[in-house]
């Protein structure tokens, strides 16, 4: 079945996620309502990244398969005009007929923005404000902890779809962005909210209200009441997808 790739960036802040949920706003949604007139109702659309309420991207991946689908760069023409403003095309191609932009990736790659010290007016939307010094040294350490394979139910809540809850992690690290610390991260996969409470986890470390031993041990499938707060949505991003193809990494 003919098939086209899209690449997306949107602002989360005013939608319910990406899955298309009865009377909420979501990215899928508004997508889908875009599309309605463009490509046949039996379409199949896959994405990448299933981003939570509030969580911004700007390298999502969705695969579009129809019996026939429009001209690239018609489709993104079309899509831009009747998107929402806080969603944005960044391109339409044409991709081979078994892409799946779920099964197809590697790896998802978030970051995450923290400002310690004085608030910010500009980058309220965008930044966690941390009042208290950080120890950024900390931090890195418990970060690379966390690379590799492990059992991240600590990381997820309680009450989960989830069956299976090892995760790979292949990169993930802090660095210095000017005045931020921004968390990095990129997995083959991630459970819901994981990114967020491994922030939040790590924030008690770099305090110093945690130590570094306490939290290598929710490494190994510790109950979600060990790990610590799940941290606000809006400072996180999707920056980007992995696929195995030449030219498809973005």
């Amino acid at each position: 079945m003919p098939t086209l790739r899209l690449e997306l960036e949107y602002d989360g802040s005013g939608f319910s996620g990406w899955a298309a949920q009865p009377g909420r706003r979501t990215v899928e949604g508004s997508l889908r309502d875009a599309l309605a007139s463009l490509v046949a109702a039996d379409s199949q659309m896959a994405v990448a990244g299933r981003t939570d309420a509030g969580v911004h991207a700007r390298g999502q991946v969705v695969s579009l398969s129809a019996e026939q689908v429009p001209d690239p760069k018609r489709l993104a023409g079309a899509l831009r005009a009747r998107l929402p403003e806080d969603i944005s095309v960044l391109g339409v191609t044409t991709a081979p007929d078994d892409f799946n932009a779920r099964f197809a990736a590697r790896g998802r790659r978030y970051e995450y923005r923290v400002l310690p010290g004085p608030r910010s007016a500009l980058r309220r939307g965008r930044v966690l404000f941390h009042p208290t010094p950080l120890d950024l040294a900390a931090l890195r350490a418990v970060a690379r902890a966390t690379e590799g394979q492990h059992d991240f139910r600590a990381f997820t809540p309680t009450q989960t779809l989830h069956v299976f809850f090892d995760r790979t992690v292949i990169d993930c690290h802090w660095i210095e962005r000017g005045d931020e610390l921004v968390f990095v991260i990129e997995a083959d996969a991630f459970l819901r909210h994981m990114v967020r409470v491994l922030v939040g986890t790590q924030l008690l470390v770099g305090r110093g209200a945690w130590s570094q031993e306490r939290y290598a041990a929710l490494l190994d499938g510790a109950p979600r009441g060990a790990a610590g707060p799940t941290a606000p949505a809006h400072p996180l991003t999707l920056v980007g997808v992995t696929y195995d193809r030449p030219g498809s990494t973005r």
